[in-house]
């Protein structure tokens, strides 16, 4: 175990090349996954050796695979695998299965290797990485785009074969102990699976509403981290992998109401630790087979990327309904190797079903596979430009679930906009940060709106809420600072995303237009209403109660409009600064 001085000089040293070498990465348009693996490889012992021994920041990388994978099994809901059940499953698996076939007879039949060792390879290779493929998508503004979506599914698909694989390994291994225990392994495992889903069903929701009850941010986080940290503890305690218990964490959740909370908390968290065990990878790459045995490093590189491209390509055009250059944009992102492969081939050295050497050629030919990729991109840049006129197939619907309105606050008046907006068929998200909301509406895909817990003026919350994938957001919380904060946090950070907001008077809907916010003030039009009445009452027609109340409020709104026009300021009051009397 090093000491606290090894210990920070070692998180230094990593903070301080990842802060360099990813954004350079990022600047060539490699993504940031080769400068982790760069950054690695520099401070490991092959080369600068500013880290001796980088098995011991092995099991703190691991979580940031765990907490991936609670991330996939929050985004795979019953409804959204339903939704895209053809391209995940029928796409998916024939990916899978095509590549693991061929790189598993050629491991057989062209380099001798046993037909366990041959499986273990075909279906580890088989993988991409979810981190580099989702990346260089969003880089290219290609997510929403068919190869984008189909490449998606795919990877959804891979990370959630690589739980069994994962699994696998170690049967393949042959552990003659794990045979004399008899049937008390599987019994353990189910044992285990089934704590974990009973909690998730009855007990996980209880235990967030008293957290979150407390008001204090910092509990949502402890409470989101014993939920991944647990339940991977659970499944690593009766011999199954930490992933699959995170994983299953993560579906169990996905119905919550409290999913962006969740997501939130554990986004920033998996992605410092995703790229620690990036950098973990390229720290246990040695760099001495690159300089023995060059030509075999760089053929089984070479190998690994000329099978997965073309099967690719064959199989988004003929099964996909992409024209050529989404085809080949699809392969080229997803001919690398993956992260999971890295823990694939990990479990298979530990289980003697890879030999030492073949484990470390594996792992240097994966890492760069993941950074020939990009290369391959920037040469191909010509032949991945889109069609002219492209016609979206008819078989690929959209496989995003994003909501069409998102409204921040479910309030008395978020509530009946939500509710009227529902009815007619509209996709609505509301955000509410009180837990007295959730009360009122306590299952989130019941027979009404959608209702998430979460602080709406919170960027996070509003990125796990697709706003930026939405056509409109309301924001109608009770309390009118608390809009104020969400309408600045939208206009900065999605500025090109439709807000109707509520103002409480004047000055409100002054600031909002200053903003570029459609305002509509909250007691404005009960208080005409109110007045049309009390017109009727005192004895008017109904028609001349309706010309007055009409001619006050476009003479109201006309004076606010030349009011803004005007740059004039209001008092406490909502009155106009100056004109007090």
């Amino acid at each position: 175990m090093p000491n606290d001085g090894s210990l920070l000089q070692a998180t230094v040293v990593f903070l301080l090349a990842v802060v360099v070498l990813v954004p350079l990465a990022q600047r060539l348009k490699l993504g940031a996954v080769p400068g982790y693996l760069l950054a690695g490889i520099l401070i490991g012992p092959s080369v600068l050796g500013l880290i001796d021994n980088p098995h011991n920041v092995a099991r703190l990388s691991e979580m940031g695979v765990v907490m991936l994978l609670f991330v996939i099994g929050l985004e795979l809901s019953p409804q959204r695998l339903w939704t895209m059940r053809r391209a995940l499953f029928g796409v998916g698996s024939l990916q899978v299965g095509l590549t693991a076939l061929v790189l598993g007879l050629l491991a057989w039949w062209l380099f001798g290797q046993p037909p366990a060792t041959a499986a273990v390879l075909g279906l580890g290779l088989a993988l991409s990485s979810t981190a580099f493929g989702l990346q260089v998508l969003a880089e290219r503004n290609e997510l929403g785009k068919p190869h984008g979506r189909l490449a998606v599914a795919i990877l959804l698909f891979q990370d959630i074969a690589a739980i069994p694989l994962i699994a696998l390994v170690p049967l393949l291994g042959g552990s003659v102990s794990n045979a004399d225990e008899g049937g008390w392994p599987l019994l353990a495992v189910v044992l285990g699976i089934g704590v974990v889903v009973i909690a998730g069903r009855y007990l996980l929701r209880p235990v967030f509403r008293w957290t979150v009850g407390s008001g204090l941010h910092e509990l949502s986080t402890a409470t989101a981290l014993f939920l991944v940290l647990g339940t991977a503890w659970v499944m690593e305690h009766v011999g199954v992998s930490m992933a699959l218990g995170a994983f299953l964490a993560g579906v169990l959740m996905a119905e919550s109401e409290f999913r962006h909370e969740l997501e939130s908390q554990i986004e920033p968290l998996k992605g410092l630790l995703l790229g620690l065990f990036f950098v973990g990878v390229g720290m246990t790459a040695d760099l001495r087979l690159l300089a023995s045995m060059p030509l075999q490093v760089a053929g089984l590189t070479l190998l690994l990327v000329a099978v997965k491209l073309p099967l690719l390509w064959g199989i988004g055009r003929l099964f996909g309904g992409l024209d050529r250059p989404q085809a080949l944009c699809l392969a080229v992102v997803l001919a690398s190797g993956g992260e999971f492969a890295f823990v694939v081939f990990k479990l298979g050295l530990q289980y003697r079903v890879l030999a030492p050497q073949v484990h470390d050629l594996l792992v240097l030919a994966i890492t760069l596979s993941m950074a020939l990729v990009p290369l391959v991109m920037m040469a191909l840049a010509r032949q991945l430009r889109p069609s002219a006129v492209v016609t979206p197939p008819a078989s690929s619907p959209p496989l995003e679930d994003t909501p069409q309105v998102v409204i921040a606050g479910f309030g008395r008046l978020g509530r009946a906009v939500a509710r009227m907006l529902h009815a007619e068929g509209v996709r609505v998200v509301a955000l509410d940060a009180s837990v007295e909301a959730l009360a009122r509406k306590a299952r989130p895909r019941g027979d009404g709106p959608t209702v998430y817990y979460g602080d709406p003026s919170r960027s996070e919350i509003l990125r796990a809420a697709k706003v930026e994938q939405a056509a409109l957001v309301i924001v109608a919380a009770d309390d009118a600072q608390a809009n104020q904060k969400t309408v600045d946090v939208l206009t900065q950070l999605f500025p090109k995303v439709q807000v109707i907001a509520a103002a409480r008077d004047h000055k409100d809907v002054l600031r909002l237009l200053d903003q570029g916010v459609s305002p509509v003030r909250e007691t404005f039009h009960s208080s005409l209403e109110m007045a049309r009445r009390a017109f009727i009452a005192l004895g008017h027609s109904e028609a001349q109660a309706a010309a007055w109340v009409q001619r006050y409020r476009q003479q109201d709104e006309q004076w606010l409009l030349a009011r803004h026009r005007q740059g004039g300021a209001l008092d406490e009051d909502g009155l106009p600064a100056g004109e007090r009397h």
